[in-house]
Protein backbone atom coordinates (compact mmCIF):
# COMPACT_ATOMS: atom_id res chain seq x y z
CA UNK A 1 0.00 0.00 0.00
CA UNK A 2 1.47 3.34 -1.05
CA UNK A 3 1.88 6.35 1.22
CA UNK A 4 -0.37 9.26 0.20
CA UNK A 5 0.77 11.79 2.80
CA UNK A 6 3.67 11.91 5.21
CA UNK A 7 4.25 14.48 7.94
CA UNK A 8 7.88 14.53 9.05
CA UNK A 9 8.79 16.44 12.26
CA UNK A 10 6.08 19.03 11.57
CA UNK A 11 6.16 21.91 14.07
CA UNK A 12 3.95 24.99 13.94
CA UNK A 13 4.13 28.09 16.15
CA UNK A 14 2.04 31.24 16.15
CA UNK A 15 4.40 33.72 17.77
CA UNK A 16 5.49 32.22 21.09
CA UNK A 17 2.66 29.65 21.07
CA UNK A 18 3.54 26.20 19.69
CA UNK A 19 0.45 24.36 18.49
CA UNK A 20 2.20 21.44 16.73
CA UNK A 21 5.25 19.65 18.11
CA UNK A 22 7.31 17.40 15.80
CA UNK A 23 4.40 15.47 14.33
CA UNK A 24 5.46 12.31 12.47
CA UNK A 25 2.65 10.54 10.68
CA UNK A 26 2.18 8.63 7.41
CA UNK A 27 -1.24 8.00 5.83
CA UNK A 28 -1.86 5.24 3.30
CA UNK A 29 -3.72 5.94 0.09
CA UNK A 30 -7.39 4.92 -0.20
CA UNK A 31 -8.30 4.67 3.50
CA UNK A 32 -10.75 6.60 5.68
CA UNK A 33 -8.98 8.00 8.76
CA UNK A 34 -10.63 9.37 11.88
CA UNK A 35 -8.52 12.24 13.27
CA UNK A 36 -9.29 12.60 16.98
CA UNK A 37 -8.19 14.92 19.75
CA UNK A 38 -9.44 17.49 22.22
CA UNK A 39 -9.98 21.09 21.16
CA UNK A 40 -6.59 22.73 20.81
CA UNK A 41 -4.86 19.39 20.16
CA UNK A 42 -3.68 20.67 16.77
CA UNK A 43 -5.91 18.63 14.43
CA UNK A 44 -7.22 21.50 12.32
CA UNK A 45 -3.83 23.22 12.18
CA UNK A 46 -2.16 20.05 10.89
CA UNK A 47 -4.85 19.67 8.23
CA UNK A 48 -4.54 23.34 7.24
CA UNK A 49 -0.85 22.69 6.57
CA UNK A 50 -1.82 19.72 4.41
CA UNK A 51 -4.41 21.81 2.51
CA UNK A 52 -2.12 24.82 1.97
CA UNK A 53 -3.76 27.27 4.38
CA UNK A 54 -0.73 27.29 6.70
CA UNK A 55 2.97 26.57 6.30
CA UNK A 56 4.91 24.65 8.97
CA UNK A 57 7.47 26.46 11.11
CA UNK A 58 9.74 23.44 10.58
CA UNK A 59 9.58 19.90 9.23
CA UNK A 60 8.55 18.46 5.88
CA UNK A 61 5.30 17.56 4.17
CA UNK A 62 5.59 14.78 1.58
CA UNK A 63 2.91 14.03 -0.99
CA UNK A 64 3.38 10.77 -2.93
CA UNK A 65 6.92 10.63 -1.59
CA UNK A 66 7.87 14.12 -2.83
CA UNK A 67 8.66 16.97 -0.41
CA UNK A 68 5.99 19.61 -0.97
CA UNK A 69 5.41 23.17 0.21
CA UNK A 70 2.06 24.60 -0.83
CA UNK A 71 1.90 28.39 -1.13
CA UNK A 72 -1.86 28.43 -0.73
CA UNK A 73 -5.01 26.29 -0.98
CA UNK A 74 -5.19 26.74 -4.76
CA UNK A 75 -1.90 24.86 -5.11
CA UNK A 76 -3.14 22.11 -2.78
CA UNK A 77 -6.38 21.81 -4.75
CA UNK A 78 -4.37 21.54 -7.97
CA UNK A 79 -2.62 18.58 -6.32
CA UNK A 80 -6.01 17.03 -5.48
CA UNK A 81 -6.14 17.97 -1.78
CA UNK A 82 -9.33 19.68 -0.60
CA UNK A 83 -10.47 20.64 2.92
CA UNK A 84 -14.02 21.21 4.13
CA UNK A 85 -13.66 23.58 7.08
CA UNK A 86 -15.53 23.45 10.35
CA UNK A 87 -16.22 27.17 9.95
CA UNK A 88 -17.85 27.95 6.62
CA UNK A 89 -15.74 29.55 3.90
CA UNK A 90 -18.57 30.96 1.79
CA UNK A 91 -19.33 34.37 0.26
CA UNK A 92 -22.73 35.26 1.71
CA UNK A 93 -23.82 37.60 -1.11
CA UNK A 94 -22.94 35.21 -3.94
CA UNK A 95 -25.17 32.40 -5.18
CA UNK A 96 -24.56 28.72 -4.52
CA UNK A 97 -23.27 28.25 -8.07
CA UNK A 98 -20.97 31.26 -7.80
CA UNK A 99 -19.55 29.95 -4.51
CA UNK A 100 -18.95 26.46 -5.87
CA UNK A 101 -17.05 27.75 -8.91
CA UNK A 102 -15.40 30.78 -7.28
CA UNK A 103 -11.82 30.82 -8.58
CA UNK A 104 -12.61 27.83 -10.81
CA UNK A 105 -15.06 29.45 -13.21
CA UNK A 106 -16.10 27.62 -16.37
CA UNK A 107 -15.60 29.68 -19.52
CA UNK A 108 -16.76 29.37 -23.08
CA UNK A 109 -15.22 31.47 -25.82
CA UNK A 110 -13.58 33.59 -23.13
CA UNK A 111 -16.87 34.35 -21.33
CA UNK A 112 -18.33 32.87 -18.16
CA UNK A 113 -20.53 29.88 -18.96
CA UNK A 114 -23.22 30.46 -16.32
CA UNK A 115 -25.52 27.84 -17.81
CA UNK A 116 -22.88 25.10 -17.50
CA UNK A 117 -22.00 26.13 -13.94
CA UNK A 118 -25.65 26.17 -12.86
CA UNK A 119 -26.23 22.75 -14.43
CA UNK A 120 -23.17 21.26 -12.70
CA UNK A 121 -24.22 22.89 -9.40
CA UNK A 122 -27.70 21.35 -9.66
CA UNK A 123 -26.05 17.95 -10.17
CA UNK A 124 -23.79 18.42 -7.13
CA UNK A 125 -26.65 19.63 -4.93
CA UNK A 126 -28.65 16.55 -5.85
CA UNK A 127 -25.63 14.41 -4.96
CA UNK A 128 -25.40 15.90 -1.44
CA UNK A 129 -29.18 16.03 -0.96
CA UNK A 130 -29.76 19.79 -0.88
CA UNK A 131 -33.07 20.85 -2.43
CA UNK A 132 -32.15 24.45 -3.27
CA UNK A 133 -31.84 26.30 -6.59
CA UNK A 134 -28.28 27.06 -7.78
CA UNK A 135 -29.11 30.79 -8.05
CA UNK A 136 -30.14 31.36 -4.43
CA UNK A 137 -27.73 33.49 -2.38
CA UNK A 138 -25.87 31.87 0.49
CA UNK A 139 -27.22 34.35 3.04
CA UNK A 140 -30.72 32.93 2.52
CA UNK A 141 -29.65 29.44 3.61
CA UNK A 142 -29.78 27.99 7.11
CA UNK A 143 -26.64 26.62 8.74
CA UNK A 144 -27.22 22.99 7.72
CA UNK A 145 -27.76 23.99 4.10
CA UNK A 146 -24.51 25.96 4.09
CA UNK A 147 -22.70 22.85 5.30
CA UNK A 148 -24.07 20.89 2.34
CA UNK A 149 -22.89 23.64 -0.03
CA UNK A 150 -19.39 23.29 1.43
CA UNK A 151 -19.49 19.55 0.76
CA UNK A 152 -20.75 20.14 -2.80
CA UNK A 153 -17.96 22.66 -3.37
CA UNK A 154 -15.36 20.09 -2.30
CA UNK A 155 -16.87 17.48 -4.66
CA UNK A 156 -16.57 19.94 -7.53
CA UNK A 157 -12.79 19.98 -7.04
CA UNK A 158 -12.59 16.20 -7.71
CA UNK A 159 -10.29 15.62 -4.75
CA UNK A 160 -8.11 12.55 -4.38
CA UNK A 161 -7.54 13.43 -0.71
CA UNK A 162 -10.45 15.00 1.14
CA UNK A 163 -10.32 16.47 4.64
CA UNK A 164 -13.67 16.83 6.45
CA UNK A 165 -13.67 18.90 9.65
CA UNK A 166 -16.87 18.23 11.67
CA UNK A 167 -19.00 17.82 8.51
CA UNK A 168 -22.13 16.50 10.29
CA UNK A 169 -22.28 19.09 13.09
CA UNK A 170 -25.35 20.77 11.57
CA UNK A 171 -26.88 17.90 9.59
CA UNK A 172 -30.04 15.94 10.26
CA UNK A 173 -29.82 12.14 10.64
CA UNK A 174 -31.07 11.75 7.06
CA UNK A 175 -28.49 14.17 5.68
CA UNK A 176 -25.78 12.45 7.72
CA UNK A 177 -26.75 9.07 6.25
CA UNK A 178 -26.52 10.55 2.75
CA UNK A 179 -23.07 11.95 3.54
CA UNK A 180 -21.86 8.57 4.82
CA UNK A 181 -23.06 6.92 1.62
CA UNK A 182 -21.20 9.58 -0.36
CA UNK A 183 -18.01 8.97 1.69
CA UNK A 184 -18.30 5.26 0.91
CA UNK A 185 -18.66 5.98 -2.81
CA UNK A 186 -15.67 8.33 -2.86
CA UNK A 187 -13.52 5.88 -0.92
CA UNK A 188 -14.48 3.09 -3.33
CA UNK A 189 -13.15 5.34 -6.10
CA UNK A 190 -9.78 5.51 -4.32
CA UNK A 191 -10.20 8.86 -2.53
CA UNK A 192 -8.31 9.10 0.78
CA UNK A 193 -10.49 10.73 3.44
CA UNK A 194 -9.46 12.32 6.73
CA UNK A 195 -12.52 12.69 8.95
CA UNK A 196 -12.29 15.01 11.98
CA UNK A 197 -15.18 14.55 14.39
CA UNK A 198 -16.00 14.51 18.08
CA UNK A 199 -18.90 12.14 17.38
CA UNK A 200 -17.20 8.87 18.16
CA UNK A 201 -20.13 6.76 16.96
CA UNK A 202 -19.62 8.22 13.48
CA UNK A 203 -15.86 7.62 13.62
CA UNK A 204 -16.46 4.04 14.70
CA UNK A 205 -18.88 3.48 11.85
CA UNK A 206 -17.15 4.94 8.78
CA UNK A 207 -13.37 4.90 9.37
CA UNK A 208 -10.74 2.23 8.83
CA UNK A 209 -8.24 3.67 11.28
CA UNK A 210 -8.08 6.34 13.97
CA UNK A 211 -5.23 8.77 14.60
CA UNK A 212 -5.12 10.56 17.95
CA UNK A 213 -3.46 13.90 18.73
CA UNK A 214 -2.96 15.48 22.12
CA UNK A 215 -1.32 18.82 23.01
CA UNK A 216 0.03 19.28 19.49
CA UNK A 217 1.58 15.81 19.29
CA UNK A 218 0.70 12.57 17.52
CA UNK A 219 0.08 10.06 20.34
CA UNK A 220 -1.65 6.95 18.94
CA UNK A 221 -3.14 5.18 15.95
CA UNK A 222 -5.33 2.09 15.95
CA UNK A 223 -7.41 0.05 13.53
CA UNK A 224 -10.98 1.20 14.21
CA UNK A 225 -12.33 -2.34 14.43
CA UNK A 226 -9.93 -3.07 17.29
CA UNK A 227 -10.83 -0.15 19.57
CA UNK A 228 -13.91 0.87 21.58
CA UNK A 229 -15.38 4.35 21.76
CA UNK A 230 -14.48 4.53 25.44
CA UNK A 231 -10.83 3.76 24.61
CA UNK A 232 -10.93 6.44 21.89
CA UNK A 233 -12.14 8.99 24.44
CA UNK A 234 -9.49 7.97 26.96
CA UNK A 235 -6.73 8.36 24.35
CA UNK A 236 -8.00 11.84 23.48
CA UNK A 237 -8.02 13.19 27.02
CA UNK A 238 -5.02 11.18 28.28
CA UNK A 239 -6.89 9.78 31.24
CA UNK A 240 -9.78 7.49 32.14
CA UNK A 241 -12.99 9.33 31.29
CA UNK A 242 -15.79 8.67 33.78
CA UNK A 243 -19.51 9.00 33.05
CA UNK A 244 -20.25 11.68 30.47
CA UNK A 245 -23.46 13.06 31.99
CA UNK A 246 -23.93 14.17 35.59
CA UNK A 247 -26.72 12.54 37.65
CA UNK A 248 -29.96 14.45 37.15
CA UNK A 249 -31.05 16.57 40.10
CA UNK A 250 -34.64 16.71 41.25
CA UNK A 251 -36.58 19.78 40.10
CA UNK A 252 -39.33 21.49 42.06
CA UNK A 253 -41.98 21.18 39.33
CA UNK A 254 -44.55 22.41 41.82
CA UNK A 255 -42.81 25.76 42.30
CA UNK A 256 -45.19 28.74 42.51
CA UNK A 257 -43.87 30.43 39.40
CA UNK A 258 -41.90 29.11 36.44
CA UNK A 259 -38.72 31.08 35.95
CA UNK A 260 -39.81 31.48 32.29
CA UNK A 261 -43.29 31.16 30.80
CA UNK A 262 -44.06 31.66 27.13
CA UNK A 263 -47.65 31.59 25.85
CA UNK A 264 -48.55 31.35 22.14
CA UNK A 265 -45.40 32.78 20.61
CA UNK A 266 -45.40 32.91 16.81
CA UNK A 267 -42.70 33.83 14.30
CA UNK A 268 -44.05 34.39 10.81
CA UNK A 269 -43.05 31.62 8.44
CA UNK A 270 -41.35 29.60 11.18
CA UNK A 271 -43.29 29.09 14.41
CA UNK A 272 -47.00 28.91 15.23
CA UNK A 273 -48.26 29.54 18.78
CA UNK A 274 -45.61 27.75 20.82
CA UNK A 275 -46.24 27.63 24.57
CA UNK A 276 -43.90 26.25 27.23
CA UNK A 277 -42.45 26.98 30.64
CA UNK A 278 -39.17 26.37 32.44
CA UNK A 279 -39.05 25.78 36.20
CA UNK A 280 -36.26 26.98 38.48
CA UNK A 281 -33.47 24.41 38.36
CA UNK A 282 -34.87 22.68 35.27
CA UNK A 283 -32.97 21.83 32.08
CA UNK A 284 -35.54 21.84 29.28
CA UNK A 285 -34.42 20.42 25.95
CA UNK A 286 -35.71 21.27 22.47
CA UNK A 287 -35.54 18.56 19.80
CA UNK A 288 -36.58 18.54 16.16
CA UNK A 289 -35.26 18.18 12.64
CA UNK A 290 -33.37 21.02 10.94
CA UNK A 291 -35.98 23.58 9.85
CA UNK A 292 -38.45 22.62 12.59
CA UNK A 293 -38.28 26.16 14.01
CA UNK A 294 -36.35 25.62 17.26
CA UNK A 295 -33.73 28.33 16.71
CA UNK A 296 -36.25 30.69 15.13
CA UNK A 297 -38.55 30.32 18.16
CA UNK A 298 -35.88 31.60 20.51
CA UNK A 299 -34.61 34.23 18.10
CA UNK A 300 -38.18 35.53 18.14
CA UNK A 301 -38.30 35.40 21.93
CA UNK A 302 -35.08 37.43 22.08
CA UNK A 303 -36.34 40.06 19.62
CA UNK A 304 -34.00 38.97 16.82
CA UNK A 305 -37.03 38.16 14.64
CA UNK A 306 -40.43 39.75 14.34
CA UNK A 307 -42.84 37.83 16.52
CA UNK A 308 -46.11 37.88 18.38
CA UNK A 309 -46.77 36.43 21.82
CA UNK A 310 -49.82 36.35 24.03
CA UNK A 311 -47.63 36.56 27.14
CA UNK A 312 -44.00 36.19 28.22
CA UNK A 313 -43.17 36.05 31.94
CA UNK A 314 -39.87 35.99 33.80
CA UNK A 315 -40.15 35.00 37.48
CA UNK A 316 -43.90 35.65 37.27
CA UNK A 317 -43.56 39.18 35.88
CA UNK A 318 -44.71 40.08 32.33
CA UNK A 319 -41.86 41.05 29.99
CA UNK A 320 -41.84 43.14 26.80
CA UNK A 321 -38.19 43.39 25.71
CA UNK A 322 -37.55 44.13 22.04
CA UNK A 323 -33.90 43.12 21.71
CA UNK A 324 -31.30 40.69 23.11
CA UNK A 325 -29.87 43.60 25.11
CA UNK A 326 -33.25 44.19 26.72
CA UNK A 327 -33.64 40.48 27.45
CA UNK A 328 -30.16 40.32 29.02
CA UNK A 329 -30.96 43.32 31.21
CA UNK A 330 -34.01 41.45 32.49
CA UNK A 331 -32.09 38.22 33.11
CA UNK A 332 -32.32 36.10 29.94
CA UNK A 333 -29.32 35.44 27.68
CA UNK A 334 -28.82 33.35 24.54
CA UNK A 335 -25.89 31.41 23.08
CA UNK A 336 -26.29 31.28 19.29
CA UNK A 337 -25.64 28.10 17.30
CA UNK A 338 -23.53 30.25 14.94
CA UNK A 339 -20.62 31.25 17.19
CA UNK A 340 -18.61 32.74 14.33
CA UNK A 341 -21.40 34.78 12.78
CA UNK A 342 -23.51 35.68 15.84
CA UNK A 343 -21.87 34.44 19.03
CA UNK A 344 -18.51 36.21 18.99
CA UNK A 345 -16.81 39.20 17.40
CA UNK A 346 -14.00 37.28 15.77
CA UNK A 347 -11.77 40.33 15.27
CA UNK A 348 -12.13 41.44 18.90
CA UNK A 349 -9.83 40.28 21.67
CA UNK A 350 -10.81 37.68 24.27
CA UNK A 351 -11.31 40.34 26.94
CA UNK A 352 -13.60 42.48 24.77
CA UNK A 353 -15.72 39.48 23.81
CA UNK A 354 -16.11 38.28 27.39
CA UNK A 355 -17.29 41.57 28.89
CA UNK A 356 -19.33 42.94 25.98
CA UNK A 357 -22.69 41.95 27.48
CA UNK A 358 -21.82 43.36 30.93
CA UNK A 359 -19.94 46.56 30.12
CA UNK A 360 -21.78 48.58 32.78
CA UNK A 361 -19.93 46.50 35.35
CA UNK A 362 -16.57 47.72 34.02
CA UNK A 363 -17.35 51.33 33.12
CA UNK A 364 -18.03 53.81 35.93
CA UNK A 365 -17.94 55.91 33.80
CA UNK A 366 -14.54 55.04 32.28
CA UNK A 367 -13.70 51.57 31.13
CA UNK A 368 -11.41 49.65 33.53
CA UNK A 369 -9.30 47.27 31.38
CA UNK A 370 -7.55 45.85 34.42
CA UNK A 371 -10.89 44.66 35.85
CA UNK A 372 -11.78 43.15 32.47
CA UNK A 373 -8.40 41.40 32.34
CA UNK A 374 -9.00 39.93 35.80
CA UNK A 375 -12.42 38.65 34.69
CA UNK A 376 -10.83 37.08 31.62
CA UNK A 377 -8.20 35.26 33.68
CA UNK A 378 -10.96 33.84 35.87
CA UNK A 379 -13.03 32.77 32.84
CA UNK A 380 -10.06 31.11 31.12
CA UNK A 381 -9.45 29.04 34.24
CA UNK A 382 -13.11 28.30 35.01
CA UNK A 383 -14.08 27.30 31.48
CA UNK A 384 -10.81 25.59 30.54
CA UNK A 385 -10.15 27.89 27.58
CA UNK A 386 -6.84 26.83 26.04
CA UNK A 387 -4.85 29.81 24.86
CA UNK A 388 -1.15 30.56 24.91
CA UNK A 389 -1.88 34.25 25.42
CA UNK A 390 -4.72 36.38 26.76
CA UNK A 391 -3.89 39.09 24.23
CA UNK A 392 -5.11 37.45 21.02
CA UNK A 393 -8.21 37.76 18.87
CA UNK A 394 -11.07 35.31 19.22
CA UNK A 395 -10.37 34.13 15.66
CA UNK A 396 -7.01 32.72 16.82
CA UNK A 397 -8.69 30.19 19.15
CA UNK A 398 -9.62 26.69 18.03
CA UNK A 399 -13.31 26.09 17.34
CA UNK A 400 -13.95 24.40 20.68
CA UNK A 401 -12.22 27.12 22.64
CA UNK A 402 -14.23 29.75 20.78
CA UNK A 403 -17.33 27.88 21.98
CA UNK A 404 -16.11 28.00 25.58
CA UNK A 405 -15.47 31.75 25.26
CA UNK A 406 -18.96 32.26 23.83
CA UNK A 407 -20.44 30.31 26.75
CA UNK A 408 -18.46 32.40 29.25
CA UNK A 409 -19.70 35.56 27.51
CA UNK A 410 -23.42 34.76 27.81
CA UNK A 411 -22.98 33.74 31.45
CA UNK A 412 -21.12 36.92 32.36
CA UNK A 413 -24.31 39.00 32.93
CA UNK A 414 -25.39 36.37 35.53
CA UNK A 415 -28.74 35.47 33.88
CA UNK A 416 -31.77 33.85 35.52
CA UNK A 417 -32.56 31.98 32.28
CA UNK A 418 -29.94 30.72 29.85
CA UNK A 419 -30.77 29.51 26.33
CA UNK A 420 -28.05 27.35 24.77
CA UNK A 421 -28.35 26.57 21.05
CA UNK A 422 -26.14 23.58 20.14
CA UNK A 423 -23.80 24.26 23.11
CA UNK A 424 -21.40 21.38 22.36
CA UNK A 425 -21.19 21.61 18.56
CA UNK A 426 -17.56 21.15 17.54
CA UNK A 427 -16.51 20.41 21.12
CA UNK A 428 -14.45 17.36 22.07
CA UNK A 429 -15.68 14.64 24.41
CA UNK A 430 -13.71 15.88 27.43
CA UNK A 431 -14.96 19.45 27.00
CA UNK A 432 -18.50 18.14 26.43
CA UNK A 433 -18.42 16.51 29.83
CA UNK A 434 -17.18 19.75 31.39
CA UNK A 435 -20.00 21.71 29.73
CA UNK A 436 -22.64 19.19 30.83
CA UNK A 437 -21.51 19.41 34.45
CA UNK A 438 -21.41 23.22 34.19
CA UNK A 439 -24.98 23.28 32.84
CA UNK A 440 -26.15 21.14 35.73
CA UNK A 441 -24.30 23.37 38.21
CA UNK A 442 -26.06 26.44 36.76
CA UNK A 443 -29.43 24.68 37.02
CA UNK A 444 -28.59 23.69 40.59
CA UNK A 445 -28.28 27.39 41.41
CA UNK A 446 -31.97 27.80 40.54
CA UNK A 447 -31.59 29.10 37.00
CA UNK A 448 -33.74 27.88 34.14
CA UNK A 449 -31.78 26.31 31.31
CA UNK A 450 -32.97 25.66 27.75
CA UNK A 451 -30.81 23.38 25.57
CA UNK A 452 -31.48 23.19 21.83
CA UNK A 453 -29.59 20.24 20.38
CA UNK A 454 -29.52 17.96 17.36
CA UNK A 455 -27.84 15.23 19.43
CA UNK A 456 -30.61 13.11 20.91
CA UNK A 457 -28.26 11.35 23.33
CA UNK A 458 -27.28 14.77 24.67
CA UNK A 459 -30.90 15.73 25.31
CA UNK A 460 -31.71 12.38 26.91
CA UNK A 461 -28.64 12.37 29.15
CA UNK A 462 -28.87 15.99 30.27
CA UNK A 463 -32.47 17.23 30.31
CA UNK A 464 -35.35 16.81 32.74
CA UNK A 465 -37.91 17.26 29.94
CA UNK A 466 -37.66 17.62 26.17
CA UNK A 467 -39.97 19.65 23.92
CA UNK A 468 -40.24 18.33 20.36
CA UNK A 469 -40.95 20.63 17.41
CA UNK A 470 -42.08 19.71 13.93
CA UNK A 471 -42.86 22.06 11.04
CA UNK A 472 -42.99 25.11 13.30
CA UNK A 473 -45.27 23.66 15.94
CA UNK A 474 -44.45 22.36 19.39
CA UNK A 475 -45.75 18.79 19.20
CA UNK A 476 -45.23 17.55 22.75
CA UNK A 477 -43.11 17.88 25.88
CA UNK A 478 -41.80 14.55 27.14
CA UNK A 479 -40.77 13.93 30.72
CA UNK A 480 -37.76 11.84 31.78
CA UNK A 481 -39.67 8.54 31.74
CA UNK A 482 -40.37 8.91 27.99
CA UNK A 483 -36.97 10.15 26.84
CA UNK A 484 -35.78 7.61 24.31
CA UNK A 485 -34.31 8.12 20.84
CA UNK A 486 -37.23 6.24 19.30
CA UNK A 487 -39.81 8.42 21.04
CA UNK A 488 -38.08 11.68 20.14
CA UNK A 489 -37.61 10.68 16.50
CA UNK A 490 -41.24 9.55 16.24
CA UNK A 491 -42.56 12.95 17.38
CA UNK A 492 -39.99 14.89 15.32
CA UNK A 493 -40.93 13.07 12.11
CA UNK A 494 -44.66 12.65 12.75
CA UNK A 495 -44.54 8.85 12.79
CA UNK A 496 -45.75 8.46 16.38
Amino acid sequence: MSIAVEFSNITKAFGPVRVLREVNLALVRGRVYGLLGENGAGKSTLMKILAGYEVPSSGELRIDGHTTSFQGPRQAEAAGIVMIHQEFNLAEDLTIAQNIFLGHEVRRHGLLDDQAMRAKTAELLKQVGLAAPPDIKIRHLIVAEKQLVEIAKALARQARLLVMDEPTATLTPGETERLFKLIGQLNAQGVTIIYISHRLDEVERITHEIVVMRDGRFVAREETRHISRRHMANLMVGRELSDLFPPKQLVALGAKHPVLRVEKLSVRGWVTEASFEVRPGEILGFAGLVGAGRTELFEGLLGLREHQAERVELDGHPMHWQSPRGAADEGLTYLSEDRKGKGLHMDFGLRENLTLMALKRYASPWLRPEAEASALRTAVQSFGIRTGSLHIRASALSGGNQQKLALAKVLHPDPRVLILDEPTRGVDVGAKRDIYFLIQKLAGEGRGIVVISSELIELIGLCHRVAVMRAGRLQTILDASHLTEEELIAHATGTN
